[in-house]
Formats: C-alpha cells, sequence, structure tokens
C-alpha cells in the first residue's frame, strides 16, 4: 500500500513531488499529465490525483473532438494560442500528456492557475 511513499524521502517531500507530478517544465515551455473525463455537464477542472491532473470536458470522445475540446479549453484557461498546444501521448485514451509551447509559461505559474479553478 506504501510502495510509492516508500520510493520518496519521506511524507512530505512524496505529497510535495505529487503536486507537481502532472506539471513540469520542459524546454520552452510546460508539459501536464491529464485524466480526461469526456461527456460532462460542463468542463472544470477537478484536481490533482496522485501523478496527473483531472479535468472534466463537455465534449464528446469520438473523431477528435474531446481532445479539441481540451486544447480549446486550456487555451482559454492559461492564454495562450491553441497552436502552442499540443497532445504528445493519449490522443485516444483518458490520460493524456499535453505539451504547451510559450517560454513566458512555467510549471509553477501554469500549476497555480489551474489549480485556482478547483471547484
Amino acid at each position: 500500500m506504501n510502495h510509492k511513499a516508500g520510493a520518496g524521502a519521506g511524507a512530505a517531500p512524496v505529497q510535495g513531488q505529487r503536486l507537481h507530478a502532472w506539471c513540469s517544465d520542459i524546454a520552452g515551455g510546460v508539459r501536464l499529465a491529464l485524466q480526461v473525463t469526456p461527456n460532462a455537464k460542463k468542463s472544470q477542472v477537478i484536481g490533482p490525483q496522485e501523478d496527473v491532473l483531472k479535468v472534466r470536458l463537455q465534449a464528446q470522445p469520438i473523431e477528435g473532438k474531446a481532445n479539441e475540446a481540451l486544447i480549446r479549453y486550456l487555451a482559454e484557461l492559461l492564454d495562450v494560442p491553441r497552436s502552442r498546444i499540443v497532445i504528445t501521448h493519449g490522443h485516444t485514451n483518458k490520460r493524456k500528456i499535453v505539451e504547451m509551447q510559450d517560454a513566458s509559461l512555467t510549471a509553477d505559474a501554469v500549476m497555480r492557475s489551474l489549480l485556482a479553478l478547483v471547484a
């Protein structure tokens, strides 16, 4: 049950790592690890869970509509052009890796912005 906790240096650092595990700096931008739930009543950020940020989308998971909605939603929330947001992994999966290429973005700023939206 505590297998993951045993890998860290202690309880507090593991919690800190989990808060940051879903949002990290990359060269020229930020990478997000998301778990997306389509067909929601409204699009919203649910909050972090383990190593991902949970997001609900109003779009259906048909013909890439949910992926397009995810990119639009993140672009609107973070004020980043849609052309700068790419789903790099998980196109047909609920778990996705999204990269945002914008030199002005930092993982800390993105994390604060998204967590401020948690209901």
